[in-house]
């Protein structure tokens, strides 16, 4: 227990205080439960500081990214209130270590969603969608990690982007959209990447914060995870999503 609390208090100053950290579990010897326990007492922290949960995101949504990571699942990680960025203002580019950007889909419920549920018991707790940016900022120095550590670091989560929230009535399936920086196109996507349909992320959300004794909660946000690889972020920049059918959602970068 010693050891979970450690790193959990290693990697919520590291996150605090935007500095980077050594790897501390480089021979994999951390299980993945221990790694959700560290995420969990570290988020804990920033809850008793005076933040509150907000949601979850998920990760290694992409199938071929599961298969390069040896994973069977996709990983999950904690929103807070202190990590969204309100849409078209500016993120202070000195909160990150070493920062990049994805455009996702996000969710909003209407009410709780727990356990084992089928595509259309989740989407009957939608309240609504909206296109998405998350800010993803590994501690490690030189954004290096193994899966437990990216695991215990929150998996990466570092702020988030909604844009405006539109009708879950609207197919999502397969939206095309870009990422744009300076107006530049810079990734190009669908949210047909994240596991097929962007659903199924809701879905193993429910399952996995569930089985975590934190079920999804009304009120709360689910970032969907990655529909393109990330870009890196610099100071000065202006990064937007673009996505078919839902708008726009975008930020300033302030140096």
């Amino acid at each position: 227990m010693r050891k979970i609390l450690d790193y959990a208090t290693l990697l919520d100053d590291a996150a605090r205080n935007a500095n980077e950290v050594a790897q501390f579990d480089t021979e994999g010897r951390l299980s993945l439960d221990d790694a959700y326990a560290i995420q969990a007492a570290s988020i804990q922290r920033r809850v008793m500081r005076g933040e509150h949960r907000v949601g979850v995101k998920m990760g290694f949504t992409s199938r071929a990214k599961m298969i390069q990571m040896g994973l069977s699942d996709v990983i999950w990680g904690r929103l807070t209130a202190g990590m969204q960025v309100e849409e078209g203002t500016a993120a202070d580019f000195s909160r990150f270590v070493h920062p990049r950007v994805e455009p996702e889909i996000a969710f909003v419920l209407k009410r709780p969603l727990s356990g084992n549920v089928t595509g259309p018991e989740a989407l009957a707790a939608v309240e609504a969608i909206a296109p998405a940016l998350e800010i993803i900022d590994s501690r490690y120095k030189d954004f290096k990690f193994t899966l437990p550590e990216v695991i215990a670091d929150n998996a990466s989560s570092s702020g988030f982007v909604i844009g405006q929230w539109c009708s879950p009535q609207i197919d999502f399936a397969n939206l095309g959209l870009t990422l744009n920086i300076d107006g530049r196109v810079v990734q190009v996507g669908s949210t047909a990447a994240l596991l097929g349909h962007p659903l199924r992320s809701l879905v193993a959300a429910a399952r996995l914060s569930a089985l975590a004794g934190e079920p999804l909660q009304a009120g709360w946000i689910v970032m969907a995870g990655g529909a393109t690889p990330a870009e890196w972020i610099k100071p000065g920049q202006y990064v937007s999503v673009d996505m078919e059918r839902l708008g726009s959602a975008g930020f300033h970068v302030k140096g």
